[in-house]
């Protein structure tokens, strides 16, 4: 295959610019706040996770303090009338009046019981609650370096889109001046080579594999006709000569 010296040249620059557009994709999809938000991400569900359980904990205890608080209002009427019988004299038989004085006393320690159990439950209750509030405020804390993350992340796509656009469209125009053969064979062997279909032979090295030369293949590409379109013979990439070439 042939090719104008000038047109192979074009094709380090075409190579340049599919270098940068791989970079350039490589970045958008490595972009290392995609993985910081993944983590905030899953940090926010825990947290979610965990406020509904201590919301839902609170609201059980919640539940218990108004019913035994609602056993206290039963005990402390029942021993209000009690007392209210045995201070109006109106119980006059001995038996009687020890019975509802022992009524009295079972009353008071009921009651007793019940508010130290309200006691307990308003002390777990504010335990709780406390842990609520620290989680709320975490997921408040973890949403807003969310949102920032969120933000560079956004910028970093558009600057990344901005400037693969303008590659892009670099890319061809130059591709439109390199031989239709020539570039189809460039973009055959830039996928079988990993993205890098022509190199530059500088001071007697292939910048493709980094490999120099033999003397036999330097001797070689001394005589050949400058149009000649040729390859390394170790990595097979299109080989571009260039004024460095060292030839």
């Amino acid at each position: 295959m042939n090719a104008p010296p000038d047109r192979q040249l074009r094709l380090l620059d075409l190579q340049a610019a599919d270098a940068d557009l791989d970079r350039l994709t490589h970045r958008r999809r490595t972009l290392s706040e995609v993985a910081v938000l993944a983590g905030l991400d899953e940090h926010l569900r825990r947290l979610a996770d965990e406020d509904a359980a201590a919301g839902t904990e609170d609201g059980d205890l919640a539940k218990d303090q108004r019913r035994l608080e609602a056993d206290v209002d039963l005990v402390s009427s029942r021993a209000q009338r009690d007392r209210q019988r045995l201070d109006s004299g109106a119980v006059s038989s001995p038996r009687e009046l020890e019975n509802l004085q022992s009524e009295l006393a079972s009353l008071r320690r009921r009651q007793d019981d019940l508010e130290e159990q309200v006691l307990g439950i308003m002390e777990a209750r504010e335990e709780v609650q406390g842990r609520l509030a620290g989680v709320q405020a975490d997921r408040e804390r973890v949403g807003s370096e969310r949102s920032i993350t969120a933000e560079r992340a956004a910028a970093a796509y558009e600057e990344i889109d901005r400037t693969s656009a303008l590659r892009t469209a670099d890319r061809a125009r130059i591709a439109q001046e390199i031989p239709p053969d020539l570039l189809t064979l460039y973009e055959k062997i830039r996928v079988d080579k990993g993205g890098v279909g022509a190199a530059a032979l500088r001071r007697g090295r292939c910048e493709g594999c980094h490999l120099s030369l033999s003397g036999q293949d330097i001797s070689m590409l001394r005589s050949a006709a400058p149009d000649l379109v040729v390859r390394c013979e170790e990595c097979r990439r299109i080989l571009v000569r260039t004024p460095e070439s060292g030839l």
